[in-house]
């Protein structure tokens, strides 16, 4: 089971998806909530200690649908998820909102963890589940682990030859 550790609102100013999509550098850069950078990271860091996540990762820049792709890549393991409601689509995944954490943990796991971060005020959502050779978003064509890698991979070198734009 794939889930979101802390509060989503889509925040896109000064993101990479507004720069290097939109081709705009504007807006507010996500402001920092100490106090729910230590709440959340505290209570990830309890399930990392205590065995139950079995996979964990920031979300920073290029947001949570940059760090599924790097998670997946380097496991070899592909995911299946779908956006909850009530951000635009485009900002939850590549917003840069702070203080957020994905996490897998196993099925039989997933309630009890739910549980806890209710109980301590830490924001969850439940995205979706680890599996297959893909990233498949709801709604969209997955992409294969093959090609994110190979993308990934190829890029610098691309770069350096003068083959990358």
């Amino acid at each position: 089971m794939i889930l979101l550790i802390g509060e989503t609102e889509g925040l896109l100013g000064q993101s990479l998806y507004l720069r290097d999509i939109c081709g705009r550098e504007e807006g507010e850069p996500p402001s920092v909530d100490l106090v729910a950078e230590k709440r959340n990271g505290d209570f990830v860091r309890a399930l990392i200690a205590e065995g139950v996540a079995t996979a964990v990762h920031d979300i920073s820049d290029g947001g949570l649908l940059v760090a599924l792709a790097e998670m997946a890549m380097a496991s070899g393991i592909g995911a299946e998820v779908a956006a909850p409601d009530g951000v635009p689509t485009h900002a939850f995944w590549f917003g840069e909102d702070q203080a957020r954490y994905v996490i897998t943990v196993r099925e039989e796991d997933a309630q009890k963890v739910i549980s806890r971060a209710v109980a301590a005020g830490v924001p969850v959502a439940r995205l979706g589940h680890t599996g297959g050779d893909a990233v498949a978003v709801s709604g969209d064509r997955p992409v294969l682990l093959s090609t994110l890698s190979r993308r990934h991979e190829s890029w610098f070198p691309d770069y350096m030859s003068g083959t990358n734009g």
